[in-house]
C-alpha cells in the first residue's frame, strides 16, 4: 500500500463524516508548516521597518534618482533585500508605463518589485503589500490647495517629496511579504503552487501597480489559486484607545460562495491549527467601507482574494507624517506574518481547488435518479490522493458537515436535497494538505420580460 493510500485510509475510518464549526481546529499539523511559522522573524522585520521608514517618503511620483529618499532609493533596496534573503528566489522589477491619468498626474514608469519561488506547477499564490505612501496632509504647496471636495491628489501643484514615512501604511505589509520571501524560500519546502511575493507600487493613487500586473497576468491566462493582500497590519492600538493584539479582519468579496470568501474560510481553519492564539474576524465585504486595497485588483479580474487588516486602525496617522515606528507592534504584525505563512504554505502544498462546473459553466450538481439525492460531480484536481465534501444549510455561511469520499469525481448523498443544502468539494493531497472549498452555485434564473400590448 502506497503512502497515499494509507493517508487516505485513515482519513476514510476517521472521518466517514465530521461535523465542523467554525474555526475548529483540524487535529493534525503539517511539521513542514509548523517549522515554517516558526521561522518568521520579529526582529527582521521590525530591522526592515526601520530601513523603509529612512527613505523619508516612498510616494510614487517622488524622487527615483537619490540614493537615500524617495521611491527610486526605497524599490532598489527592496530588490536587493529580496535577492539578499535567498538565491532560490527569481527576482525583478515588474515594470508598467502609465500615462497620466487621474491621480497619476505625468507619466510614468511604475515598478512594482517581484521575487518568485517556483513551484512545481504554474498555477500561482500571492502574497502581497503595498511599498508606495503618500501625506496628504502637507502635499498641498501653499496658496495651490484643491478646492473643497476636490481629490487632493490629483492636484499637479502637489509636492511628492514631503515626508511620508509609512511605518504601518504600508510598510508593515510591504515588510510581511519580504520576511515571508526570505522564510518561503529558506524552508526547503517544495511546494506544489508557485510563490509570488510583491510590494507594489501605485496603491494610493487608485491600485495602479497591482491592477496593471493583474491585467497582464489576465490576459496571458495565468493561474491564481489566491492572493494574500496586507494593508495597514501592524499596530494594536486604534485611534480610540481600544488595544486588540489578538485578532485580525480578513476582508473578501462576494457573493457567499465566491472562491475569495471560500479562502477567508479557508485561512480561519488553518490559522486555528498552526496560530490558534490568533482570532481571524471574518469580514463580509471587500474592504474597510468607502476604501480599497489591491487585492480588489485581483478580485476585478476573476482571482481569488483577501486583505488582512488590523483589529483597530488609527486614522490619525494613515496617510500623514505621524506613520511612524512608534505607532508599530512587532509582535502583532508577526503573528499576522504567521497566520498569512500557515495558509500560504497549505494551499500552495495542496492540490488545486477542483473544478465544480461543466464546460457552459453550469454547476456540476443534480438530484439524482430518486429526484431526492445530491448527486455530485467535479473535475480531478493534479496530485489529489481523495476529496472531501462540504454541506451546510441553504440559510448559513460556512461549512458545518463535511465527509471524505476517496478519489473519486462523483459522489451521491441519498436522500440530502440539494434544494436545502449548499454543497461544495476540496482536494486532498498525499500529505494531507487540502484545497480550497469550490462551492456549487446556484445560478440565478433569468427573468423574461414581459410585453404588454395597449
Amino acid at each position: 500500500m502506497t503512502t497515499a493510500q494509507r493517508l487516505l485510509l485513515a482519513l476514510l475510518i476517521a472521518s466517514p463524516a465530521t461535523t465542523m464549526a467554525q474555526g475548529a481546529a483540524r487535529p493534525d499539523a503539517d511539521p513542514r508548516i509548523e517549522k515554517l511559522v516558526a521561522a518568521v522573524s520579529e526582529r527582521r522585520m521590525r530591522d526592515l521597518v526601520t530601513k523603509l521608514v529612512s527613505f523619508d517618503t516612498r510616494s510614487t511620483l517622488s524622487d527615483t534618482v537619490s540614493t537615500t529618499r524617495g521611491i527610486g532609493a526605497a524599490r532598489r533596496w527592496i530588490f536587493e533585500e529580496f535577492k539578499r534573503s535567498s538565491p532560490r528566489l527569481q527576482v525583478s522589477f515588474d515594470t508598467h508605463r502609465i500615462a497620466q491619468q487621474g491621480r497619476i498626474t505625468r507619466d510614468v514608469e511604475l515598478r512594482n518589485v517581484m521575487a518568485v519561488l517556483p513551484g512545481r506547477s504554474p498555477r500561482r499564490v500571492y502574497i502581497t503589500g503595498h511599498y508606495d505612501t503618500v501625506n496628504l496632509r502637507a502635499a498641498a504647496q501653499p496658496g495651490r490647495a484643491p478646492a473643497p471636495g476636490a481629490d487632493a491628489q490629483a492636484n499637479r501643484d502637489i509636492d511628492y517629496d514631503v515626508d511620508a514615512p509609512g511605518a504601518n501604511d504600508d510598510g508593515s505589509g510591504t515588510v510581511l511579504t519580504m520576511e515571508l520571501a526570505r522564510v518561503f524560500a529558506e524552508s526547503g519546502i517544495e511546494f506544489d503552487a508557485t510563490l509570488v511575493f510583491i510590494a507594489w507600487a501605485g496603491e494610493e493613487q487608485g491600485l495602479i501597480g497591482s491592477m496593471a500586473h493583474a491585467q497582464a497576468l489576465a490576459a496571458a491566462k495565468g493561474i491564481v489559486e489566491a492572493n494574500f493582500n496586507n494593508d495597514i497590519v501592524g499596530s494594536s492600538v486604534g485611534g480610540n484607545g481600544i488595544i486588540d493584539g489578538e485578532s485580525v479582519k480578513i476582508y473578501s468579496l462576494g457573493p457567499e460562495d465566491s472562491m475569495s470568501r471560500s479562502l477567508a474560510r479557508y485561512i480561519v481553519r488553518v490559522a486555528a491549527t498552526y496560530v490558534p492564539s490568533h482570532r481571524i474576524r471574518l469580514m463580509a465585504r471587500e474592504d474597510r467601507f468607502g476604501r480599497g486595497s489591491d487585492h480588489s485588483s485581483f478580485t476585478a479580474n476573476g482571482y481569488p482574494a483577501v486583505v488582512f487588516r488590523e483589529a483597530n486602525e488609527n486614522y490619525r496617522r494613515q496617510h500623514s507624517a505621524d506613520d511612524t515606528m512608534e505607532g508599530m507592534d512587532f509582535t502583532y504584525l508577526t503573528q499576522n506574518a504567521r497566520v498569512n505563512a500557515a495558509s500560504a504554505a497549505a494551499v500552495a502544498l495542496a492540490p488545486s481547488a477542483p473544478n465544480v462546473n461543466g464546460e457552459r459553466g453550469q454547476a456540476l450538481i443534480a438530484r439524482g435518479a430518486s429526484g431526492y439525492d445530491a448527486s455530485l460531480q467535479w473535475g480531478a484536481s493534479p496530485g489529489a490522493v481523495g476529496y472531501r465534501v462540504y454541506w451546510r444549510d441553504a440559510w448559513t455561511n460556512d461549512w458545518d458537515r463535511s465527509q471524505v469520499v476517496g478519489n473519486v469525481t462523483r459522489f451521491v448523498m441519498p436522500n440530502v436535497s440539494i434544494d436545502d443544502y449548499v454543497f461544495g468539494v476540496s482536494a486532498i493531497g498525499a500529505d494531507g494538505n487540502e484545497s480550497l472549498v469550490s462551492a456549487y452555485v446556484s445560478p440565478v434564473r433569468r427573468m423574461m420580460e414581459v410585453k404588454l400590448f395597449r
